[in-house]
């Protein structure tokens, strides 16, 4: 009966120690701080007048993998810069701020580089879907906010470059 004892104290002693370990190693993970990669320019239009209401240097997603992370984990991004999704076909889409640390204003884009929607100021880590409510190819997240900045409207244009 004590030998018993003995070795169930002893399983459990080292199954604590192996536990305690892990959660060590868990705890003990760096991660590297995303940051931003120039991958092209963006220009805003207003449509009316066709002059330029900003330049922007953008990076790039269109891979699932891109399309899906976007901005999320990072600390907070440049005025002067923004993420364009570009997307296989025309469709509505639709994003959410999970994982995001920074209000964003998010610019959905038509097939004729048109800004066919704008959701402004999205919230940080909201889950709610944000709808493009028309189909689109593009979509533009710039930091919140700079959307009235710019006094950007339905039916302005942008023009890109890789």
């Amino acid at each position: 009966m004590k030998k018993t004892i003995l070795y169930i104290g002893l399983f459990l002693s080292i199954g604590m120690a192996v536990y305690s370990c892990k959660e060590d190693a868990k705890k003990s993970v760096v991660t590297e701080p995303v940051t931003f990669t120039k991958e092209g320019t963006l220009q805003l239009y207003k449509a009316e007048t066709d002059s330029v209401l900003v330049r922007l240097d953008i990076e790039i997603a269109e891979t699932d993998y891109e399309t899906q992370t976007g901005l999320m984990y990072r600390d907070a991004m440049e005025d002067t810069q923004g993420m364009l999704f570009i997307f296989p076909d025309v469709a509505y889409h639709s994003f959410y701020m999970k994982n995001t640390k920074f209000p964003l204003d998010i610019i959905y884009i038509d097939e004729n580089l048109n800004v066919a929607n704008i959701v402004k100021n999205a919230q940080p880590m909201d889950e709610s879907g944000l709808s493009s409510e028309v189909p689109v190819k593009y979509v533009l997240e710039v930091n919140g906010q700079l959307a009235d900045l710019w006094q950007l409207e339905i039916g302005d244009k942008i023009t890109f470059k890789r």
